[in-house]
């Protein structure tokens, strides 16, 4: 990993102190609002109390009106609705909700979401002609579609309508759908263009149970119940967690102390969080959605839609059982692909890397491509062939500086298919191509990124002096949360510091550090740093950047519950100047 690059704050002072003195916070998370860009009072207390109240309307969504007129007149027909998605948790996620909110309206819809390895990511139009076949005449996509012109223009020759609901960026022509709901869509004005495909998904079935006639208060409360997925899926996603984002997902975690849903329930039990345990947003990330994406890496994703329809508990947790195994059998695999990919270390002058080989395990390699960019911080892309059809195709990630979809588009005859997002893409292409592939991939990445954009960023929220963590500011900053993409957990940087005691290693790979600073003593957990243990010498002195973050562990134990993880050391330098 090369050098980090240390961005501070700038100082606004007197900026901070009056919000710090109109909102009745400290200092300290007035200085963390202002560099989040809240510095207008109003802006902030809506930050920091988030309601569901600041939902935008989803009738502002383009197209929604003509999708929910045609969806309740299929409903009240009795017409045959197919939900098309996908099958990581965003699209699994997204056809449940919608088959709910269906369900609500007094319909019933059918579902298919596409085998990863067998089928490949977006529609196919063998379904459409299947679901001709048997009598649909109306199809709604959820997190798919947006790219799949050819094959909504079948479902029209067979006379289906079709409902596109993504959020993926869309070609320069929109599919020939009844209505294409997507706010990425460059004529749409609505506010949040970070939804996720549920989060689009659920703006369709909030906008559904408000048309059939309900009372306000019942609509309020389904579509809060709803929101239980849509956060699940919205974390998972790793789309923004500011604006409309934060409002689901705040409420939608705290929904998850009251849990009905038999498959919903046996999946927190079986990930560690029985009844009255609120998983935070990270815990999401790392305990949750794994367990439901691996379904659809390891086997078919049918499992997690079949797991949350259910009313059996027995069924449910029968399914969450296969998918704690399922999770563990891709965690085996991935770390197998992995290392096989570690060993063979880039070049010094890479500037983007491409991986391929015919026996990886097609299923994890979007996982792999995302440790891969952690370790070596360049864009990555890793390969398999599909045995079936003979092409290579895989998951690129990226890092801050590098929009890995317009680097796809500007080779596209080199692929039979692809898409995505700016830090996440997939590709389909011939296996003869994939050295030119890497190639051209390679020299557009260099002639974009400069060398700073190859040193991973400290981007620092706030400078602070140790006596500075207090209580007060411990409950200010963890009402920040929840914290992930777009809102991470503060940075917090102390500057030399004095190493109080020589480092404690654990399970061989971590550390815990005493420092100390100004009479104050403060121990921090050090993740994976046990071969940088010589960094931390008895007395030496140091920079550290640090989060602070909720430790139910040491809770259950009667000990604080919160702790100070470290993510950055340096020896002490004088104040490197750098906008963060």
């Amino acid at each position: 990993m090369p050098e980090s690059l240390w961005l501070f704050p700038s100082d606004r002072v007197g900026e901070a102190e009056r919000l710090a003195s109109a909102l009745g916070i400290s200092p300290l998370t007035a200085r963390v609002l202002i560099r989040r860009g809240l510095s207008n009072p109003d802006d902030a207390r809506r930050f920091l109390k988030p309601s569901l109240d600041d939902l935008y309307d989803p009738l502002t969504l383009r197209d929604m009106p003509q999708a929910v007129d045609r969806l309740l007149r299929a409903v009240r027909a009795g017409e045959k609705i197919l939900i098309y998605g996908d099958y990581d948790v965003d699209g699994t996620s997204s056809v449940v909700l919608l088959m709910k909110a269906i369900q609500l309206a007094g319909g019933s819809a059918g579902y298919h979401v596409p085998h990863r390895l067998k089928d490949g990511y977006g529609m196919r139009t063998e379904v459409v002609e299947s679901a001709a076949a048997t009598g649909v005449k109306l199809i709604v996509s959820v997190d798919t579609g947006i790219r799949a012109g050819e094959v909504v223009a079948r479902a029209a020759e067979l006379g289906i309508d079709v409902i596109v609901t993504d959020h993926h960026l869309p070609e320069t022509a929109l599919p020939p759908a009844l209505a294409v709901l997507n706010p990425n869509r460059p004529d749409c004005t609505y506010p949040e263009k970070n939804l996720c495909g549920a989060g689009v998904a659920f703006k369709l079935a909030q906008a559904l149970l408000q048309a059939i006639g309900w009372p306000a208060d019942k609509a309020r409360r389904v579509c809060e119940s709803l929101l239980k997925l849509v956060a699940i899926a919205t974390v998972a996603d790793v789309v923004p967690l500011s604006g409309e984002n934060r409002v689901i997902v705040k409420h939608g975690l705290a929904g998850l102390n009251e849990v009905r849903n038999p498959g919903l329930r046996a999946l927190l039990d079986v990930a560690g969080f029985p009844a009255g345990t609120l998983p935070t947003a990270r815990q999401v990330a790392f305990q949750i959605a794994p367990r439901l994406n691996a379904a659809g890496r390891m086997d078919t994703a049918t499992a997690v839609v079949e797991m949350f329809l259910t009313n059996d508990a027995e069924r449910a947790r029968s399914f969450a059982r296969d998918l704690q195994e399922q999770n563990t059998d891709r965690q085996q695999t991935e770390a197998e692909i992995r290392e096989a990919c570690e060993r063979i270390f880039p070049a010094p002058d890479a500037a983007a890397l491409v991986y391929y080989s015919e026996e990886w395990h097609r299923g994890v390699l979007g996982i792999v491509a995302s440790r891969l960019v952690e370790r070596f911080y360049r864009p990555a892309f890793v390969l398999a062939r599909n045995s079936e059809d003979g092409l290579a195709n895989g998951s690129g990630r990226s890092i801050p500086a590098f929009h890995l979809l317009e680097a796809l588009e500007s080779m596209p005859d080199l692929f039979v298919r692809f898409g995505g997002h700016s830090h996440a893409a997939g590709v389909t292409l011939e296996v003869a191509r994939i050295d030119e592939f890497r190639e051209r991939f390679n020299a557009y990445a260099a002639a974009h990124l400069t060398a700073d954009d190859f040193r991973p960023r400290v981007e620092v929220d706030a400078i602070v002096e140790l006596r500075e963590i207090s209580e007060r500011t411990l409950d200010e900053i963890f009402a920040l949360a929840p914290f992930g993409h777009g809102n991470p957990p503060p940075l917090f940087a102390a500057l030399n510091v004095e190493i109080a005691g020589p480092p404690a290693v654990w399970n061989e790979r971590h550390l815990k550090v005493m420092v100390r600073q100004n009479g104050r003593t403060f121990s921090l957990k050090a993740w994976n740093f046990a071969a940088r243990a010589a960094e931390f010498p008895n007395g030496g002195h140091v920079d550290i950047a640090f989060t602070l973050e909720d430790d139910a562990y040491a809770a259950r134990n009667g000990l604080p519950g919160w702790c100070a993880v470290l993510r950055e050391a340096r020896g002490a330098t004088a104040l490197e100047v750098g906008a963060a």
